[in-house]
Formats: C-alpha cells, sequence, structure tokens
C-alpha cells in the first residue's frame, strides 16, 4: 500500500488551510501512501506517472505489505487495500467491488484435471493459500453462486503472504489460486479460470485515512486521483 508522510495538521487554522489549498504549494513535498501488493502492482503504479506529471512538485513513496501496519506511528496518509480493517480511528471509503476467481495454470490443469466443483478440490488437488497476517493461517476460500455459499479450508505445500508471489506459483503449476478479476484479464492465456459458475463472491477495495476537519490538500489530492481510477476501473470491468 503507498503511504504519504502526513502534514501535521493537529494545530490547523484556516490561515494555515488556506496556505496548503493548492496542492502544487510546497516544493518536493513528500506524501505517503500504503498498499496492498494487488493495489500497488496492478490498480496504482501502472497508472501513477498521471499523477506525477499533474504535481510535478510532489514526491511520493509507495510502500506495499501484507498488512496496514502501524498506520499513525509509521506516519501513512492513505492506505489503500483490499479487504475491511474494521479500525475504529480510519475512515474507510469503499472505492470498487471486484469478484474472486478461482484460477490455475494450463499446465497444472493439463497434469492434474479440471476441477468441475469445490467439492473435487478435495480430490489430490494443490491450492497456493495466501497468509493471514493477523492469524498467520491461511485465509479461508469461499464459493459462492447466488445465495448459496460454500466454505472452503484450501490445503496446500505452499504458502505465501503477498499477490505478486501467489501469481507467479499459480502460474508456475505449483496449484489453484483465488485471484481477483480486476487483474485477471492481464496476466495472459497461461492461467485459466475454473469454477466460473461459482465465482459470486466479491471483495471490496476501501481507501483509509483519518477524516480531519483540515485535510491536506495534497492528500486529498491523491484520494481524488485514486477514487477516479477504480472508477475507470470498475467502468472497464463492465464493458
Amino acid at each position: 500500500m503507498s503511504v504519504f508522510s502526513a502534514i501535521d495538521v493537529t494545530d490547523a487554522s484556516p490561515h494555515f488551510y488556506a496556505r496548503w489549498s493548492n496542492p502544487t504549494v510546497g516544493l518536493l513535498e513528500r506524501r505517503l501512501a500504503a498498499l496492498d501488493g494487488t493495489v500497488g502492482h496492478f490498480v496504482l503504479t501502472p497508472h501513477i506517472n498521471a499523477f506525477l506529471e499533474r504535481y510535478p512538485d510532489l514526491r511520493i513513496e509507495i510502500y506495499v505489505r501484507d498488512s496496514i501496519g502501524d498506520f499513525i506511528g509509521d506516519a501513512m496518509d492513505v492506505a489503500v487495500r483490499f479487504g475491511d480493517l474494521s479500525s475504529r480511528s480510519l475512515h474507510a471509503e469503499v472505492l470498487l467491488q471486484t469478484r474472486v476467481i478461482t484460477c490455475a495454470s494450463r499446465a497444472y490443469l493439463a497434469a492434474h484435471g479440471t476441477p468441475a466443483t469445490p467439492a473435487d478440490l478435495l480430490e489430490g488437488h494443490q491450492c497456493v493459500t495466501i497468509r493471514d497476517p493477523a492469524t498467520g493461517r491461511p485465509f479461508e476460500w469461499e464459493f459462492r453462486r447466488g445465495d448459496k455459499i460454500i466454505p472452503f479450508e484450501p490445503t496446500g505445500r505452499l504458502k505465501v503472504n503477498d499477490s505478486g508471489s501467489r501469481i507467479g506459483a499459480c502460474r508456475s503449476g505449483a496449484g489453484i489460486a483465488q485471484l481477483l478479476d480486476v487483474y485477471v484479464d492481464d496476466l495472459g492465456d497461461d492461467i485459466v479460470p475454473i469454477l466460473t459458475n461459482w465465482s459470486d463472491e466479491t471483495f471490496s477495495l476501501h481507501a483509509y485515512y483519518r477524516k480531519t476537519e483540515w485535510m491536506p490538500a495534497k492528500t486529498r489530492a491523491f484520494l481524488d486521483f485514486v477514487r477516479n481510477l477504480a472508477s475507470e476501473t470498475s467502468r472497464g470491468r463492465s464493458s
């Protein structure tokens, strides 16, 4: 997740705020944003140059990690992550919804066969799991078709803690993985969606930030950029 170094507005006044009402004020002003791997690799950084060109006096530090960490202590301005953190200290804004897609490589399917139902995953299939930073255990999977929900506890020899490693392992033929349709189409035809009639589960992308009366204009500018990018991504997937 990308993180901006926060401008301290604890003692903000209208006079102070007016000075920062223009996001271009402040030569080489640094902003920090924290991103999870999916957002960093597939959603934000492929388009970040448009923001940099619009605000040439801003420097951005992007941190990609598997948890939000100490948002306040690390002086983060914005975090953009999939999933709900249920944080009482941060405002959560839903940016988009994306479907969860179960996938495997063509090489894996040729070697192990294509499962027709979620229950078939129990018949000797390997799952590439991803670590839940809160528990250290793999995230559970869920298969949805309309109102029907099948919870599933994936098992496999490989557990990773970031989306890039999960995609790479899936592409290598190490096992079946659950990915997000926000980027599946960009992975090439060597990764194939499976169990597509059980893919109604959705995952929310959130922006997390401290909602204050005097939010720095630079933070607002970055949030607007992320909102517009999420909106364009949603429209692109639905067209």
